[in-house]
């Protein structure tokens, strides 16, 4: 986000580094959740900048619908983990606990909502919400991480450029192949998605953390009612800004993490198949049907991809 706005505006990278993390801090821990999500849900307009992008460079899309469709694989272990990278940014664990966390904020938040443990005569209206939220969210996300792999495909990678260790490189690289508007609405989308992103990470982070230490937690609790929770936000936050003051390369560490990611959701899932089938822990709400199939599917086609890096990484070294 402070590269983005430097190649905007100018002035002090580092200064902007201090402005994001202490402002996104705040942001989250002082104000109102009922506020702070009516941000959150405009910040995602920024999302549309990729499409933007998209749209104004020449992209060939027959080859782009072909590769689509039929994909080439190949036994090159890059390709496997960065596969598993992708898989990692769109089925995170992190998701698991926000989505999750951000339902039970609702039900405090809204006086006729009710633990469906408690009411299950609201389970039909609740899941078709919370249905409807979770096919356009994950539809929109995945549409928008498309849009920039082909825009990043068609400009960068046609002109050769690789190696790329910076958003700021990523910008300034764009910028000749693609022209200027591209270059400025590619730079807003960072800063967006950057401030959109931000606090749901560190969110996740707290929300994790202190279910496990069994914290008082929340966003719509004051911070004198949830101090380790907050606590954790802001070093969270706080923490990913300094790293910008070390010698790490935070385009592989952005790589890294997902692949991380990646390796670490297939037993997540794993466990939450099995607790979504145990009566004990669900009730009369038991995971079953469809979502089951396609649950335990999308869980195997997680781990053939973990399991095909880790065997071309051996057979690679």
């Amino acid at each position: 986000m402070a590269d983005a706005l430097r190649l905007l505006i100018g002035g002090p990278g580092l200064a902007y580094v201090c402005l994001f993390g202490f402002g996104c801090a705040v942001l989250q821990i002082f104000v109102a959740y009922s506020h702070y999500v009516t941000i959150l849900k405009w910040l995602t307009l920024a999302l549309f900048a990729y499409f933007g992008t998209a749209v104004v460079v020449r992209i060939p899309w027959q080859e782009v619908g072909l590769g689509l469709v039929w994909p080439h694989f190949t036994s090159d272990s890059g390709l496997w983990t960065t596969v598993v990278a992708i898989m990692g940014t769109t089925i995170s664990p992190y998701l698991f606990f926000w989505q999750a966390s951000q339902e039970v904020e609702d039900i405090r938040a809204v006086q006729e909502r009710q633990p469906l443990t408690r009411k299950p005569g609201q389970a039909p209206d609740a899941f078709k919400r919370i249905r409807v939220d979770t096919w356009l969210g994950m539809a929109f996300s995945n549409l928008v991480s498309l849009a920039i792999m082909i825009t990043t495909a068609a400009t960068l990678h046609r002109a050769g450029v690789a190696d790329i260790e910076t958003s700021t490189q990523a910008a300034e690289a764009l910028r000749p192949v693609a022209g200027v508007f591209a270059f400025a609405v590619f730079a807003m989308g960072i800063i967006g998605t950057g401030l959109l992103s931000v606090p749901v990470l560190a969110g996740s982070a707290a929300y994790a953390l202190g279910e496990a230490r069994r914290w008082p937690v929340g966003l719509a609790r004051k911070p004198k009612q949830a101090k380790a929770f907050y606590a954790t936000i802001a070093v969270a936050m706080l923490g990913g800004a300094a790293l910008n003051f070390a010698p790490i390369n935070p385009i592989k560490a952005l790589f890294w993490s997902a692949v991380i990611n990646g390796v670490v959701a297939v037993p997540v899932m794993a466990v939450m198949m099995l607790m979504g089938r145990n009566r004990k822990i669900m009730g009369e709400f038991v995971l079953g049907g469809w979502l089951l199939t396609v649950g335990w599917l999308a869980t195997a086609v997680m781990g053939a991809c973990v399991l095909g890096m880790t065997a071309t990484v051996i057979a690679g070294g």
